[in-house]
């Protein structure tokens, strides 16, 4: 465990200037990428996928809370703009205040949440987001969230605007990991993730700290719900509360390598590259390809493509 109270588990400047190095260039590369590549809805979502891996992360690289159900904040991002923009009549970047605040809300009721752990806290995760479902969905409250009707927000349509603002969202989740990696508060949280007993005897506070990952992580992913919906403009319960939107996430995060900056961006670049080209170009291979890739990973590599450089010594970004 690092040694938190002496504080002598301090990063090199070298090290957080890789970590700012490799966010900026990612960040710089989608943006690039714009412009010379014509789908922009299948860029958009590398960016959806890129911020949600990280935000994943958060709370589970630094924490060790895989939480099944975190597409629940992504809906509760995505129908806090909604709601903001239909019925306040807010600017878009207003909204998107909005989106970050629904998730937090919702953060703070599930708070008892991490009083649980392991699979029983996956799993409850997952059920709390299918109750939110559940009431956004609901015909009775058609008045409020359009019910399981849809959504439609074309006063707001701005697909240049959003996909900007999808890269600031992705910016700023790649610096909270940069931060968590180089700083004592993100050590602190590896040590209450690895043994909370010995951190807390050591004197750091695991309930804040699981606190603030928890808080962050869900941030994360309500802005990038709020900018979903900002950019697609018109969708329904089901897209937002899609728990394939977990389930993506996860896996790109568990196949790169979590707690790390790269793991997650090389999970995302690689799977739904792999997804793109041959999930929607022929299908019938698709779920072989993705299938045998997983199962490669868990047998050969349980702590994602990263540790292949570990055991050589590498430090992984």
């Amino acid at each position: 465990m690092p040694d938190i109270a002496s504080g002598t588990g301090k990063r090199p400047v070298r090290r957080i200037i890789l970590d700012a190095g490799i966010a900026a260039a990612v960040v710089a590369g989608m943006g690039v990428m714009r412009g010379v590549y014509s789908n922009e809805l299948m860029l958009f979502n590398f960016i959806v996928f890129l911020t949600l891996a990280q935000g994943l992360n958060i709370i589970y690289g630094f924490t060790g809370y895989l939480p099944f159900g975190y597409v629940g904040f992504y809906g509760a991002g995505a129908y806090g703009f909604s709601l903001a923009v239909m019925h306040l009549h807010v600017p878009a970047l207003v909204g998107m205040a909005a989106a970050g605040g629904a998730a937090l809300v919702l953060a703070v009721i599930l708070l008892p949440l991490l009083r649980l752990s392991g699979a029983y806290f996956a799993i409850a995760s997952m059920a709390a987001a299918q109750a939110v479902y559940e009431i956004v969905a609901n015909p009775d409250l058609e008045s409020i969230t359009k019910g399981p009707y849809g959504v439609s927000l074309s006063q707001v349509f701005a697909p240049a605007a959003s996909y900007y603002a999808a890269l600031a969202i992705l910016a700023f989740a790649l610096l909270l990991v940069v931060w968590l990696r180089n700083s004592r508060f993100g050590m602190s949280l590896q040590a209450i993730r690895d043994d909370p007993v010995s951190a807390a005897m050591a004197g750091v506070s695991v309930v804040r700290g699981r606190t603030i990952a928890w808080l962050l992580s869900a941030l994360v992913a309500g802005l990038v719900g709020g900018v979903f919906a900002w950019h697609i403009s018109v969708f329904y319960p089901d897209t937002a509360f899609d728990l394939s939107v977990s389930i993506f996430a996860t896996v790109f995060l568990l196949f790169g390598g979590a707690t790390t900056l790269s793991g997650p961006l090389l999970g995302v670049f690689i799977l739904y590259g792999i997804y793109n080209a041959i999930g929607i170009a022929v299908p019938q291979y698709f779920q072989f390809t993705y299938g045998a890739l997983i199962v490669a990973l868990v047998l050969f590599l349980p702590n994602g493509l990263a540790s292949l450089l570990t055991r050589r010594g590498i430090r992984v970004p």
